[in-house]
């Protein structure tokens, strides 16, 4: 019997006798239980096995999580700085608290950096050392059996007129065909199965390593921006043609890959019955682009969800709206203005409103020069008695309601002013015959006349525009392949379990082979005497039981098979 110190702590039973044969099931590092030693190595180790501890990388995972959210429900300088102003705006308080932690800027601010670096060094700093060895065990054989199999959770004897090498070539068979990697030992068959559970672990920690590359790759050199383009009208991908644009932190403008395309058309169709009435069934642009500054026409079809792929860019339909083609005249009957003005749609029904600025060119009746400003409600489907909205979207009825202004438009002052606003505080309007404000339904092909030889204005027809978002963001296919690959990883790691085997065979007192056989698997499960009382009873048909030293021979051919029993210390399983 084996003496025991009563201050050594108590070791879970049967680990004594295990030795190498219930060591290295798992690749996780060791965590020691003795302080370091003082002093600079002493302590930069002891951060250093901090750091690339699991639970270190949980907890920055979860820290990476929490910093998202402000970055989610904060407005961010690099996605709308004009709510970012209008916040600090109506919250200084708040919003210099906010500025001083960063959280405009979240995913750029240092705090957060430092989290994310901290996870990239914490992660590699645990996946090397289990990979190497993980590398280790799999250029190594299985260890050999403890000397107690009786000590391990499932085992099973039995008695077998067989001989010892017999029934350990027969293991050795049997253990191979079941995938198992098995070598001879000694006296007995070590194998060992459920590789892919560690590899799948470390497929999964891998694959969070890529997948916060891709993120990070992809937020430093995106790029995004909107383009709003009429029927006729084209669009370059360089910075100036953008309406809008924002970009990651190294994101360069020779990084915008090269092409452009026009809009030859757009098609919507709508319900036009039942509770639906009115929703978009059809939504689609058709488009004449080419890849490259000297790249041949195509044509195709970009539709919501299915955008146009140009390299590393995507081309997204996002909205659509109406355009009236609006010709001004001044007095003299001189062309002044003819274009087609984009109209912001206000509802479902793309009632629209827009602004005609005539900047230059224009002299009034008297021969001076003015700059005229126009008012516009466009309705697709104009009814009788709901003239401030249309009451479907398609164009059924279409009718532009017009008011306009003369004197300055204040465009000249160096403040911008947006193209879809008029500044009515230095114009006049123009008065009709009773005294009010000039403003007229016009359909098309009608013409407003401007009071006392003022000039002209007539809506020729209407086109339709369609806003287009380009996207550039580099990474996403790795985000992909990293998810994938984390899903099944951690699909392996948990569902796979890692297990041992061991058969002995020895000639007992006797001269009768004793057969052993005994599991022993990283983690408790019902699967492990399952798996063993399957692999006895196969073997058991080729080295059949014989009767104990105290029984009698039995009075047929057949022998009861083993049964694998909980061994002692072990739960019944």
């Amino acid at each position: 019997m084996s003496k025991t110190t009563p201050d050594a702590p108590d070791a879970p039973v049967g680990d004594q006798d295990l030795g190498a044969a219930g060591s290295q099931l798992s690749t996780a590092p060791a965590e020691s239980l003795n302080m370091p030693a003082l002093g600079v190595i002493g302590w930069a180790r002891w951060f250093w096995r901090q750091l690339t501890s699991m639970r270190v990388a949980l907890l920055l995972l979860l820290l990476v999580a929490l910093g998202a959210i402000p970055g989610s429900l904060i407005p961010q300088s690099g996605t709308d700085a004009t709510k970012v102003a209008d916040f600090v705006k109506n919250n200084p308080t708040l919003g210099d608290v906010y500025d001083k932690l960063g959280l405009f800027h979240v995913y750029s601010s240092v705090w957060f950096g430092a989290i994310y670096i901290l996870l990239f060094v914490s992660l590699i700093g645990c996946i090397i050392p289990r990979t190497w060895q993980f590398v280790g065990q799999i250029r190594s054989r299985p260890p050999g059996a403890p000397k107690r199999l009786t000590r391990l959770p499932a085992y099973t004897t039995w008695r077998t007129g067989a001989e010892p090498e017999q029934v350990r070539e027969a293991a050795l068979t049997l253990l191979t065909k079941r995938r198992f990697r098995a070598h001879l030992a000694g006296d007995n068959v070590a194998a060992e199965k459920g590789y892919l559970r560690e590899i799948g672990n470390l497929a999964f920690h891998i694959a969070l390593i890529v997948m916060l590359t891709a993120f990070a790759w992809g937020q430093l050199f995106k790029s995004e921006g909107n383009k709003l383009v009429v029927e006729g009208d084209g669009f370059a991908n360089t910075l100036t043609q953008y309406d809008d644009f924002k970009s990651g932190n190294l994101f360069s403008t020779d990084d915008l890959v090269p092409f452009s395309f026009t809009l030859n058309k757009f098609t919507g169709t709508y319900e036009t019955s039942g509770p639906n009435t009115g929703t978009p069934r059809l939504y689609q642009a058709a488009l004449t682009y080419s890849d490259g500054a000297y790249g041949k026409d195509r044509k195709t079809l970009v539709k919501v969800n299915e955008p146009l792929e140009i390299g590393d860019a995507k081309v997204y339909l996002t909205a659509h709206g109406y355009a009236p083609v609006i010709t001004v005249r001044d007095g003299k009957g001189n062309v002044v203005y003819s274009d087609a003005v984009a109209m912001l749609p206000l509802d479902s029904n793309v009632t629209s409103t827009g602004v005609v600025k005539v900047l230059d060119g224009y002299k009034n009746a008297k021969g001076l020069s003015e700059q005229l400003g126009i008012s516009a409600f466009f309705l697709p489907t104009y009814t009788k008695g709901s003239e401030t909205a249309s009451t479907f979207p398609a164009l059924n009825n279409p009718v532009l309601n017009l008011t306009p202004y003369h004197g300055d438009l204040g465009v000249d002052s160096g403040i911008p002013q947006s193209v879809y606003q008029l500044d009515k505080s230095h114009v006049k309007g123009f008065k009709d015959s009773k005294g009010a404000q000039l403003r007229e339904n016009l359909k098309p092909g009608q013409t407003m006349q401007l009071p006392d030889g003022a000039g002209s204005v007539t809506y020729e027809s209407t086109k339709q525009w369609a806003n287009f978002q380009v996207v550039q963001q580099p990474g996403t296919d790795w985000a992909l392949a990293g998810s994938l690959t984390a899903i099944f990883g951690l699909a392996a790691s948990l569902f796979i379990q890692r297990r041992r085997v061991w058969v002995r065979a020895v000639r007992g007192a006797d001269g009768v082979t004793v057969v052993e056989m005994a599991g022993l698997g990283r983690s408790e499960s019902a699967k492990l005497p399952e798996e063993l009382g399957d692999l006895a009873a196969i073997l058991y048909d080729q080295a059949p039981g014989a009767p104990g030293p105290d029984e009698d021979p039995p009075h047929d051919d057949t022998t009861p098979e083993p049964r694998v029993v909980p061994s002692e210390g072990a739960e019944t399983k």
